[in-house]
C-alpha cells in the first residue's frame, strides 16, 4: 500500500510538472504570437504609408513641373509629331486631323 502511494504521488508530481511546463511554453508562443502580430500591423501601416508616398512621387503634375523646371523640357508642337503605325505588313505614316504628316 504504501509503494503504491508513493508511486501515485510520483506520478501526480510529474504530471504537475508537466502541466507547468506546457503552460510556460502556451505563454512563450502566445507572447511570441502577440509580438508577431504587434509587428504585422506595423508593417501594415508603413506599406499603406509606403504606398502613398509613391502615388505622391509618381502623380503625373509632379512629374511635369520637374521635367519643365529642372530638365527644362516641353510639349512638342504638333508639326513636330509623327505618328508611326505598326499594324499591317507596311509601315505608313499616320495622318492627323486629316493631315498627313
Amino acid at each position: 500500500m504504501i509503494r503504491l502511494n508513493i508511486f501515485l504521488i510520483l506520478i501526480a508530481i510529474v504530471c504537475a510538472l508537466g502541466v507547468v511546463t506546457s503552460q510556460h511554453k502556451a505563454r512563450k508562443l502566445f507572447t511570441e504570437l502577440e509580438r508577431t502580430r504587434e509587428q504585422t500591423r506595423q508593417l501594415a501601416v508603413e506599406w499603406g504609408q509606403l504606398q502613398l508616398e509613391q502615388s505622391t512621387w509618381a502623380m503625373r503634375a509632379r512629374i511635369e513641373k520637374i521635367a519643365t523646371e529642372k530638365l527644362h523640357m516641353k510639349v512638342p508642337d504638333i508639326s513636330q509629331v509623327k505618328v508611326i503605325s505598326l499594324v499591317g505588313s507596311n509601315n505608313s505614316v499616320n495622318s492627323v486631323d486629316g493631315q498627313e504628316l
